[in-house]
């Protein structure tokens, strides 16, 4: 049931949401340049790796040595729209559609996080990821990564069809509010360095 939902709202959302799409894709490529879509791989269900994609929204400014500058240099005034509004996200409905993600479910994070998880939070991967998930409602950004994934493994373990629903419900509120979205001091988040006293290894 929950993958046949997904299929029908990302499809639908695809189809109803194709012109915002085409033009946050023009002016991505305007003022940020090719290309326009960011790609990474992540861990999935099981810790499966696959594509995620993104729109774009930091620029390529490096330094002299040529790395790239740190993130709140590179993220624009256009780029913090993007986010606010939770326009980057709608490439993620391709990944829906491809089985890779859920609508809602933990966010998928970095591949190199993996080795960093204690058995609990491991148990994130027990389910598809997702667009927005319980975390996101719930701080989403704004909250530390312990409390981050005590909310991912809660709804893992009490998943229904009907707190997905209330998860949508309040993410729209949330994206209509701008709330959350950014860590004190950080464009999003800090990185996350493993668990200082994990309760099970």
């Amino acid at each position: 049931m929950k993958r046949i939902f997904d299929l029908i709202v990302a499809c639908a959302g695809i189809t109803l949401l194709s012109p915002i799409i085409l033009l946050t894709a023009l002016l991505i490529r305007l003022k940020l340049g090719s290309p326009i879509l960011f790609k990474q791989e992540r861990p999935g269900l099981q810790g499966k790796i696959f594509t995620l994609y993104k729109f774009r929204t930091m620029t390529d400014e490096r330094d002299e040595k040529g790395e790239l500058l740190p993130d709140h240099l590179r993220l624009t005034g256009f780029g913090k729209l993007l986010r606010k509004l939770s326009l980057d996200e709608f490439p993620q409905l391709l990944n829906v559609v491809k089985g890779e993600m859920s609508l809602v479910g933990p966010r998928p994070l970095l591949v190199e996080y993996l080795p960093l998880y204690s058995s609990q939070q491991q148990k994130r991967h027990n389910v598809p990821p997702g667009i927005t998930g319980w975390a996101q409602v719930n701080g989403r950004n704004a909250i530390t990564w312990e409390e981050r994934f005590e909310l991912d493994v809660w709804y893992v373990e009490n998943q229904s069809f009907w707190l997905d629903m209330k998860i949508l419900f309040l993410t729209f509120k949330k994206v209509i509010m701008s709330d959350g979205v950014s860590h004190q001091d950080y464009v999003t988040m800090p990185d996350f360095e493993g668990n200082s006293l994990k309760k099970s290894n």
